[in-house]
Formats: C-alpha cells, sequence, structure tokens
C-alpha cells in the first residue's frame, strides 16, 4: 500500500499527535505519534517508543495502524502545601530544559516553572525542602548578555533577601560559566548557597541527565554551606554522581557528554553520591550577610589570537572597545607584529589583559622576548583564569572604574590559583 505523505496517512486512519498507535508493516511498532520538525519531510512518521526514544518509520513501509488511545494527562497540582520543617529553595528558571516535560501534541519539551508543574514532574524534590520555582528568563544560553547577568543577580539577591535557604538557578550549559563566573563577581559574600545546573540531554530523552542533576543540585543546597556560587553538573559519563565546580574555574569541554564540565587547574569542591557529600577542596562558606556589586561594561572583547592575525583587525577592536582579553598561545603569546599595535590601543586607553588558548596551565610572559615586549607594552597577565572568566571579570572591573592592572591578577573570587597543580590536567 503507497500513502502520498504523512498527512493522508494519518486522516485515513484518524490519527493524531499524541496517540498511542500500533503499526503494522515489515514489522509491528507501537508508540506515541510525534509531530515531525519543520524541516524535516512528510514521508516519515515519528513514534517515542517504550524505552524513550524517537523512531521514524517509512510511511510507504506501513500497511495497517491501530489506534490504542492517548497519552494520559498529568493531574493537575493546584498548590504544594509548604512544611514548617523544611528549608526553603528558590528555583530561578533561564530557559534550560533542566526541568521539563514533553507535549505529545506538539512534540515540544517545555520548560518546567510554576511550583506545581515542578511538583508534577518531580514530587520526590519536595521531600527535603519546599521549593518555589519561577521563570527569570525563557532563552537560549547563548541568547545571555551582560544585562541578564546583571538582573540575574538581582533577582537571586532579592530571593535571598525574602528569606531564601539557597538558591538554584537552571541555566544552559552552552554558556552556563559565563553567567556563572558574572554572578561570582556580582557576589563579594553570600549568606546562602547559589547552585547553578544544566543538563546536557533534555528530559524526553532516556539518556537524560537532567533529573539526577535537579535532584543533587537541591541536596548540596540543602546540605551545604558554601558561600560560593557553584556549578552542579555529572561527573561521570554514567549515572554514578555529580561534581560541584566553583563557577569561575568550570569549563563545559565537551560539546555533548553528560560529564561535560570540568574545574580547570584546581579540583571540584565537592563530590555528591547518593546524596552523600564528600568535600575535595577547600571553599569560602556562607557568611552571615550576601553583598552585591553588579554591572558589566559592554564594550569588551575576546580574540582568539591565530598565526597570521593582521594589526588592522586588532585595531579595529581596540578603536571600538574599552577591554580586551587576548587569548594567546601558549604562556601568553602573539605574533611579534601586533606587538605596536597593542602598544597603541593601551597607551590610548584600551585595557588589554592575556589568557592562555591552552586552557590548562597559566600566562608567564616573563619566559620568552615575545611576552616580555608584552608586559613592557602594559598588557596584564590573567594568571590561570579561563578565558571567558577573564572576559566576565574585565567587564565587571571597567564597569566598576576599577584598577586594572592592580586587579586582574588578583585573586577575587578563586578565579586564579596560587600554584599551577600538576594534578589536574584533563585525561
Amino acid at each position: 500500500m503507497s500513502w502520498r505523505d504523512l498527512k493522508t496517512l494519518l486522516s485515513k486512519f484518524d490519527i493524531d499527535y499524541g496517540d498511542i498507535v500500533e503499526i503494522e508493516g515489515k514489522r509491528r511498532v507501537r508508540g506515541v505519534v510525534m509531530p515531525r520538525s519543520e524541516i524535516a519531510d512528510d514521508k516519515h512518521i515519528v513514534l517515542k517508543i517504550d524505552s524513550g526514544y524517537n523512531i521514524g518509520i517509512n510511511i510507504e513501509d506501513i500497511e495497517q495502524i491501530k489506534k490504542l488511545g492517548k497519552v494520559k494527562k498529568e493531574k493537575r497540582v493546584s498548590k504544594v502545601k509548604r512544611k514548617e520543617n523544611l528549608p526553603d529553595i528558590s528555583l530561578l528558571s533561564t530557559g534550560g530544559t533542566i526541568a521539563s516535560k514533553i507535549d505529545y501534541s506538539t512534540g515540544a519539551v517545555h520548560p518546567v516553572i510554576s511550583t506545581e508543574e515542578l511538583f508534577s514532574v518531580m514530587p520526590e524534590l519536595f521531600e527535603t525542602a519546599n521549593i518555589s520555582s519561577r521563570k527569570v528568563f525563557e532563552v537560549l544560553s547563548e541568547n545571555m548578555n551582560p544585562e541578564m547577568w546583571e538582573k540575574l543577580a538581582k533577582e537571586v539577591y532579592s530571593e535571598i533577601k525574602k528569606g531564601a535557604d539557597a538558591v538554584v538557578i537552571a541555566h544552559g550549559t552552552d554558556t552556563m560559566a559565563y553567567t556563572g563566573s558574572a554572578l561570582a563577581f556580582s557576589f563579594s559574600s553570600l549568606s546562602v548557597p547559589v547552585v547553578m545546573v544544566g543538563s546536557q540531554r533534555s528530559s524526553d530523552r532516556p539518556s537524560s541527565d537532567a533529573e539526577d542533576n535537579l535532584k543533587d543540585s537541591v541536596t548540596f543546597a540543602v546540605k551545604g554551606d558554601v558561600g560560593e556560587v557553584v556549578v552542579l553538573m555529572h561527573g561521570s559519563s554514567e549515572d554514578r554522581y555529580s561534581l560541584v565546580h566553583r563557577a569561575v574555574k568550570v569549563r563545559k569541554m565537551h560539546s555533548s557528554r553528560r560529564d561535560a564540565f570540568r574545574t580547570i587547574n584546581d579540583i571540584p569542591i565537592a563530590k555528591i553520591e547518593n546524596k552523600a557529600i564528600t568535600y575535595l577542596s577547600d571553599y569560602r562558606k556562607v557568611e552571615e550577610e550576601s553583598k552585591i556589586e553588579t554591572g558589566f561594561e559592554k564594550k569588551v572583547a575576546l580574540l582568539y589570537f591565530y598565526p597570521g592575525m593582521d594589526e588592522e583587525l586588532f585595531a579595529t577592536f581596540a578603536e571600538r572597545y574599552k577591554g580586551i582579553v587576548i587569548a594567546g598561545t601558549g604562556l601568553g603569546h602573539v605574533s611579534e607584529n601586533l606587538i605596536e599595535v597593542i602598544k597603541d590601543a593601551i597607551e590610548d586607553g584600551t585595557e588589554i589583559v592575556m589568557s592562555t588558548q591552552t586552557i590548562y596551565g597559566r600566562v608567564d610572559m616573563k619566559v620568552y622576548s615575545t611576552g616580555r615586549k608584552l608586559l613592557s607594552a602594559g598588557v596584564v597577565s590573567c594568571e590561570d583564569m579561563l578565558p571567558e572568566t577573564a572576559l566576565v571579570k574585565l567587564s565587571w572591573l571597567l564597569d566598576k572604574k576599577k584598577d586594572v592592572c592592580e586587579l586582574m591578577g588578583k585573586n577575587l573570587r578563586g578565579e586564579i590559583t596560587k600554584r599551577t597543580r600538576f594534578d589536574t590536567f584533563l585525561t
């Protein structure tokens, strides 16, 4: 039997998205009918099978479809009762799918926004804490910007002032390190833990890390006494444990692995396994009062040096930006043709600092002649800071009109390790 397109097939058998069906053809398959994406063809039907995975079936191979029913709608919770003996956790959502559910009529995975929705998806979270959930943003993390960093910091501060015992922030993974650094520099002290959490794989996938990450983030928020902004993610590719990273020292090191996040040039603050916290390094404890000083200069750029970089390109950036972070080679180098341009830019008022694109290790511009010339030109070393952390720090310092030469190389939030560790290289 041949079908012209998917629409004709579904109409013939009175099938709609969200229906549970059994398909007869080359093989018998049972699952929930899912919508095709906007860029997909109309020659395949997509089913979400019991394993949680989606499969596509060529409509030309289909002989019969039997409708078995519809996906049951979840019971709505009118209100979640607060328990007096439990701590209060504020969950702020910025648009990631860390806590989400699938809409079978559209195929979309929607972030869970309200407290009641969160309870319907993960009721076990509420056994250890009173959780209030609300949306601050609903954006993909690549769309975050300095204005949003500032707003988010103020929202965190507001939740603390209202009495939250901890704040958990659901955030997309791609730029979580930038936002984490922005929050870290915004708070000179914290009276409660602030935990950022994300997921590499969305909640509709059987291999999702969303639920475990969120559970562990609440566990750490309830039991921890860390007065720093941290990032919590899977610590292994299996569902074994999570790692708690200092926000200014963490980097996403893989595009898709669930254990993509690594503490760079240091070791994680803690490990969480079976709800037990094992502390791995020193950390700043919560203080009596949270102090906030937010604001970020937007005219700051991060330039990744490459062989053959043109002087005119660098000069163009220097004319337009108040600060530039260079991700240089090795110990912090660029080609010699750029040194004079850099010197002129610094004399004209542009703050230029040096990080390294090797990621691991630290900048040391005293070793080779190129580095010494850069130091002489006025370039400031970022020590072992990550380039993205350096960008955020420079932006924060410039907004406050603070002394970049004095403070860029000074450890303010744990962004710089005093000595280079030999045991932190990613293997």
